[in-house]
């Protein structure tokens, strides 16, 4: 692994606030078909973290976009009551974080799904954070991931597509607190504290899907985000093992 190259071992022992090791996870629970209306839905909890996730498919594609492609847009909100005080609801202008945490949604869902194979469909992702502890655009790709499976488990069954159009890739959070010290899957005290974070999105074979993140008012020593990186990839295929056992999907 690249930390060792470096001479960086890990910090896995140390206790958190939570009683979780260094590089353990949060539990993950995913309940499918939460949403009566979606073509695909899930509610995803990690540890406090509540994220409800649904899919919609619609007929045509924006003007940018060939009828012969598909396109894929996300859409990511903070519920008034998801945080400890009130936040305003974002009607006529999203603030630059939830702007942001969009963009990086699309981007990492167009690259797992070939659109190709969805001529002329939009699919919009809607994640609502119902409840905010830190990981909440983690805990979106995720169950983003199980209900867009639904959806298009279903226009499998359907007949309506031939080929399975979905990479199966997971994400992961972590953040790095000085010296060797790094910890997997922030909360929200831990993020604030955080001198660096970062955001990992890979398909189960560590094909890097999308990398989001730096350091906190301080650069990063190369040898420390290598040792990040490496550590979040090598959390995928576990990952990903865990959600499609709670789809009850197989693996491919």
């Amino acid at each position: 692994m690249l930390w060792a190259a470096v001479n960086l071992p890990p910090d896995t022992k140390s206790a958190r606030k939570d009683g979780r090791e260094a590089l353990q996870m949060r539990p993950l629970k995913l309940e499918l078909g939460y949403s009566a209306y979606a073509e695909g839905s899930a509610l995803v909890e990690l540890g406090l973290t509540r994220v409800l996730v649904t899919v919609s498919l619609a007929d045509g594609v924006p003007r940018h976009v060939s009828a012969k492609e598909g396109w894929l847009m996300a859409e990511y909100n903070l519920l008034p009551r998801s945080t400890k005080e009130r936040k305003e609801r974002e009607r006529h202008k999203l603030s630059g974080r939830t702007a942001e945490i969009q963009r990086f949604m699309g981007r990492a869902f167009r690259a797992a799904l070939d659109l190709s194979l969805l001529p002329n469909k939009t699919v919009i992702i809607d994640a609502d954070v119902l409840q905010a502890d830190g990981g909440t655009r983690v805990a979106s790709l995720l169950g983003g991931y199980a209900a867009l499976y639904a959806a298009l488990d279903r226009l499998v069954m359907l007949g309506k597509i031939d080929e399975w159009p979905l990479s199966e890739f997971a994400a992961v959070s972590l953040g790095w607190f000085g010296e060797d010290r790094i910890l997997l899957d922030l909360t929200h005290h831990e993020d604030e504290s955080a001198w660096a974070d970062l955001t990992v999105v890979a398909t189960k074979d560590g094909d890097v899907i999308e990398v989001h993140g730096g350091g906190e008012g301080r650069p990063v020593p190369q040898p420390v985000y290598r040792r990040m990186l490496e550590t979040g990839l090598g959390q995928m295929p576990e990952l990903i093992k865990t959600v499609h056992a709670q789809m009850r999907k197989p693996l491919s």
